[in-house]
This record gives C-alpha cells, sequence and structure tokens, in this order.
C-alpha cells in the first residue's frame, strides 16, 4: 500500500489516480478475497490496540493544547471498547454474502433479449471526517468489502491516530494481496487540499462527509464529484396525546445512547397545546436527573419560568449533546408541517396509541425514515438483520437513509440478445 500523501496539488491529483487504478482492479476481485481481506484487517487492528491507543493519547493532549471543543475531543477518545466494536464490525462483515454481482429483474425487457441488472462497485470513494478514528477502519472494510477504493481525510485533531490505522489497515490489505492502492489516507490540516481532493470527479466517484453539520455542508457546496450526505442529530418527536408518558421518557433517553456520535438522538419534542402541565413536568424532571438540559419556546417559558429559552434559530440546528428542547403544536397537521420545515430529515418520531395518526405521520413526514413507538437509537452494528451501517443519510439523491453495503454500489444494466438478426 502507498504512504501518506505530500501536501501538494499533484500528491493529491496522484493519489486519487492511483485509487482509481486500484478500484478497476478490485472491482473484477472475488468475493471471497475480499471477505478474506476485511478479516485479515481486523485481526491486524486487534493486534494493534497498544498504538492505536499511544497515538491517540499523542492527539488528545495536542487537542486540549488547542482548545478543540469538548464535543470533538469526546469524538476523538478511543477506548479499548470503540476498538473492539470496530474489530468486531470487520469482523462481521468479512462474514456477509459478497453484494456484488447480485441479480436483479430489469424493469423493462427487449425485443429478442434478455434484461437483468447486477449490482457493481461505484469505484473509488473518498470519506472526509473528523475525529471518530475507527470510523477509517470501518469504511475501509466497507469499502473493500463492495469492491471500492478508499481514500481518507481525516481532521487534523486525529492525525496520529490515524496514521497509526490506516498504517495498520494498509499493511494488512497487501498481505491479502488487494491491489496497491485501494486505500489511500492524505496526511494534511488544509482545508484547500480537501476541497482539491473532493473536486477530483474524474477519479472519486462519491464522497461522504461524516462530522458536524458545518463539515457536511461546506463539504456538498464544494465538491464537484457525487456526494452521499450524511446527517447528525435534531431528530423531532411528536408527543401525541394518546401516548404515554413511559414511552416518552424511554424513546428519548434510548436515543441518546448510540456513543459515541449520537447520529438519531431526539434533540426536539413537539407537544400538542393542551398536554397535561403534571406530566411534562414529571417528564422533564425525569431527564434532568439523567443529566439532560431542558429547553422551551416562548410559551412554555411564560407558563415554566424554570426552562431556558430556546432561540429560533435552534429549531433547525443540532445540539448533539444532552439538550432537548419543547415546542407547543395545536395539532398533528402542525407538528408535521414544522417537523417537515426544521428537521435534519432523517429521523423522526411519534409516539401515540392512535393507528391513524402514526399511519397519517409516517407518510407526511418527508424523512428518510419514521419511527412509532419506536426508539431511533442508531447501531452500525445491529444485533438483528443481514448489514453493517456507516451513518444516516437525509438526502434523496445517490441514496437515502442508512448508509450500508448497497449503498457503495450501483446497477448495472446488462442485455443479453438471442443471436436473432
Amino acid at each position: 500500500m502507498t504512504g501518506d500523501t505530500s501536501h501538494t496539488h499533484s500528491g493529491l491529483v496522484a493519489t486519487a489516480r492511483r485509487a482509481y487504478g486500484a478500484s478497476l482492479k478490485l472491482g473484477i476481485s472475488k468475493g471471497a478475497d475480499r471477505s478474506r481481506a476485511v478479516q485479515k484487517m481486523a485481526e491486524a487492528l486487534k493486534q494493534s490496540f497498544d498504538d492505536i491507543l499511544e497515538a491517540n493519547t499523542l492527539d488528545l493532549e495536542a487537542s486540549r493544547e488547542m482548545a478543540v471543543p469538548e464535543l470533538i475531543v469526546d469524538w476523538l477518545k478511543l477506548t479499548p471498547e470503540r476498538l473492539q466494536a470496530a474489530v468486531e464490525i470487520l469482523q462481521r462483515l468479512s462474514e456477509l454474502s459478497d453484494p456484488l454481482r447480485r441479480i436483479r429483474n430489469a424493469d423493462y425487457q427487449l425485443a429478442d433479449s434478455q434484461t437483468y441488472c447486477q449490482l457493481m462497485p461505484l469505484g473509488t470513494i473518498a470519506l472526509v471526517y473528523e475525529a471518530f478514528p475507527e470510523l477509517g477502519a470501518i469504511a475501509a472494510g466497507l469499502c473493500i468489502k463492495t469492491g471500492n477504493s478508499l481514500i481518507l481525510k481525516g481532521g487534523g485533531e486525529a492525525s496520529h491516530s490515524n496514521a497509526a490505522i490506516a498504517k495498520v489497515l494498509q499493511i494488512a490489505l497487501e498481505e491479502s494481496g488487494m491491489p496497491s492502492g485501494c486505500l489511500e489516507r492524505i496526511e494534511t490540516e488544509e482545508g484547500s487540499l480537501t476541497q482539491e481532493l473532493i473536486t477530483q470527479d474524474q477519479y472519486i466517484n462519491l464522497v461522504i462527509p461524516y462530522g458536524r453539520p458545518s463539515l457536511v455542508q461546506q463539504v456538498v457546496r464544494q465538491s464537484t464529484a457525487p456526494v452521499l450526505k450524511s446527517a447528525m442529530g435534531n431528530c423531532y418527536l411528536y408527543w401525541s396525546l394518546s401516548g404515554s408518558i413511559e414511552m416518552m421518557r424511554w424513546t428519548i433517553l434510548d436515543s441518546h445512547a448510540s456513543e459515541p456520535d449520537p447520529v438519531n438522538a431526539i434533540e426536539k419534542v413537539l407537544i400538542h397545546r393542551t398536554t397535561n402541565p403534571s406530566s411534562l413536568v414529571t417528564l422533564w424532571n425525569s431527564l434532568q436527573e439523567k443529566g439532560f438540559q431542558v429547553r422551551g419556546d416562548t410559551a412554555l417559558v411564560e407558563a415554566f419560568p424554570q426552562l431556558q429559552l430556546a432561540k429560533d434559530s435552534e429549531w433547525s440546528q443540532s445540539y448533539l449533546n444532552k439538550t432537548v428542547a419543547f415546542k407547543v403544536v395545536d395539532n398533528l397537521e402542525a407538528a408535521i408541517s414544522w417537523i417537515n420545515r426544521y428537521s435534519s430529515g432523517h429521523a423522526d418520531c411519534i409516539v401515540t396509541e392512535s393507528y391513524q395518526e402514526s399511519r397519517h405521520f409516517a407518510l407526511r413526514v418527508n424523512s428518510a425514515s419514521t419511527y412509532i413507538n419506536a426508539s431511533p437509537r442508531f447501531c452500525r452494528n445491529p444485533a438483528r438483520g443481514e448489514s453493517i451501517f456507516l451513518g444516516m443519510s437525509n438526502q434523496k439523491g445517490h441514496r437515502r437513509g442508512l448508509i450500508s453495503p448497497e449503498s457503495l454500489t450501483t446497477v448495472k444494466h446488462i442485455v443479453q440478445g438471442n443471436s436473432r438478426f
């Protein structure tokens, strides 16, 4: 595998070109070979915990000296448990069936021929992320499994950790016989080089930004390559008059349990205007006992002066911490209208005992996923199902919803003629 790129435009272009060339070879490799490579990555990562944690300590010390925000420090801090979770994800990925070349029926058939579709790799993927060092390893596993090359562009706050993880994985891939250049890492803190990377659309087929909304929005604005936009936080919940306070409390608390990144954490709650005040106070006290900050709109603050006022700008922004803001609405339609305007659009919920309300909410809310009396808690390695997830997408473009191995593939139409002419 090739090492880190120098801080130059020519070096970056060479890296993108190298990754693109590797993707052409990786895309026609055998599924069994790619699975063995991912398993080798898992083993190598597990054997390197001490070196990676030592590198992470250097990053943490530097971040504290540079007054990096606590949110980023929390995302940056590795533990043996977080690394073990990444190892388990890679191990499970290696055991999943090959996502490539699955046959699907085509939507049309040409005369005197058979038309069908196959899943194929996208090619070269660039991950632009801040903190979350283990995310590079998880993304690498997803990309190798799906026959894609990967270019990692992490933040400067995690430079030592990212370098240590990338080195371990690159050696494992080389020993597995994977094409040289299938995993590249760009080492720089220069924002301009990020823009250079995501505009190499002749070599890069997809860009995935992961981190705070400001980073994601910046990549979306600047990239000339397709972007799979991830989302985090600012999920809404509507508490219907028929919904129980026990379900409300559990749903909010459980949604915040997906550490270290609260992808689907409920941060905003809409309540009916006639909600029982004592139920509200009980819920707020319960949340505050668990370390949450509770805020309210103008109507709630007037009725409950102990609440902190949520500013107008907050309703469309993520807190990304244990803060929940409550707002009064007149009815379900008003709640849906507000969610469609201000939610991040990737995971929104309703707590209700009304079937009619639940169906109306599920169909009218313009989000990637809706949850009815269920926690939206995000898990990369769910106990049930046959997939691994990198994050959540709130866009309507390339893919929407959970970012799975299939999200990193595309469809090829194949027409097989019967030799009649």
